[in-house]
């Protein structure tokens, strides 16, 4: 069993990797192949009576952890001027408000149709409105680089104000002032976080001179994301300030303390960091 199951997998990231090298021919967007690869050979493996071991419990671990890498790898690419503020501005826009007023909507339809409390319906259709940089962010590689931008600027807030979103409904029984409060106060704690973080693992990254560097780094990254989440934290929106902070190195060299994280041996490693980054992002897709 466990040899077969090695040769399927073998198999299977071969296509995928087949799939990624054709679609800039093809215009199809890899993930889209996937998913019908995925399809067809569930519908194999039952029509042939083939045994498919569980893998329910490995696929919430697995989709977190692809999530982080793909937001992290699209992170990486986006570059932060003062000709970028309009672009912010925007895809915070049509972030928030389509999924604002979709949400309201389908939580009015659960309500008056289904007959739940408001606040139920809300937090039911949050996840039904966002859009998840999982699926965004990799079929967009074949776009040029404005357009890649801009989805993956969109999708990424699109996944954070999400899950802010659906938290903050979710886990408080009483929406009035102290739950806002409390919303804004765990913003300000993952902000604080996410500077602490991304400083401390910038300067691990710039000084350790070890061969294995940036398995640790990406373990620390997914530790913390893991930790955020335990306390309700948007967690995701380290992810994002990491990568944004990394790719920007070039525009921050007039702030002193930044250079003790020596920038030029940190934007080598950055650029060899996120190498491996596609290369994981690129595995978790597949899983």
């Amino acid at each position: 069993m466990s040899t077969s199951i090695i040769i399927t997998i073998c198999i299977l990231l071969l296509i995928a990797y087949i799939f990624d090298l054709t679609s800039p021919r093809t215009r199809i967007p890899s993930v889209l192949l996937l998913l019908l690869l995925g399809w067809g050979v569930r519908q194999l493996t039952v029509l042939f009576g083939i045994p498919v071991p569980d893998l329910s419990p490995a696929l919430p671990i697995l989709g977190t952890v692809g999530l982080i890498l793909i937001v992290l790898e699209g992170s990486l690419e986006l570059e932060l001027d003062a000709t970028k503020v309009p672009l912010l501005k925007k895809t915070f826009l049509v972030a928030f408000l389509p999924m604002l007023v979709l949400a309201f909507i389908l939580a009015y339809l659960f309500n008056h149709f289904g007959g739940y409390s408001f606040k139920d319906s809300m937090t039911n259709a949050i996840p039904l409105c966002v859009i998840s940089s999982a699926i965004a962010i990799p079929s967009v590689a074949n776009l040029n680089r404005a357009n890649r931008e801009y989805v993956i600027y969109e999708s990424s807030l699109s996944d954070i104000l999400g899950v802010m979103f659906f938290n903050f409904m979710a886990l408080n029984e009483i929406i009035d002032l102290q739950s806002v409060g409390n919303f804004f106060l765990q913003l300000l704690i993952i902000l604080v976080i996410s500077f602490i973080s991304t400083m401390g693992l910038s300067f691990l990254l710039s000084r350790i001179d070890h061969h294995v560097k940036f398995a640790p780094i990406i373990i620390l990254i997914i530790l913390i994301y893991a930790i955020s989440k335990i306390y309700h934290l948007p967690a995701l929106l380290f992810i994002l300030v990491f990568g944004l902070f990394l790719n920007n190195l070039d525009k921050l060299t007039n702030i002193k303390w930044i250079e003790k994280l020596h920038p030029e041996i940190l934007n080598r490693e950055a650029d060899k960091f996120k190498e491996i980054t596609i290369e994981a992002g690129a595995n978790q897709i597949v899983a």
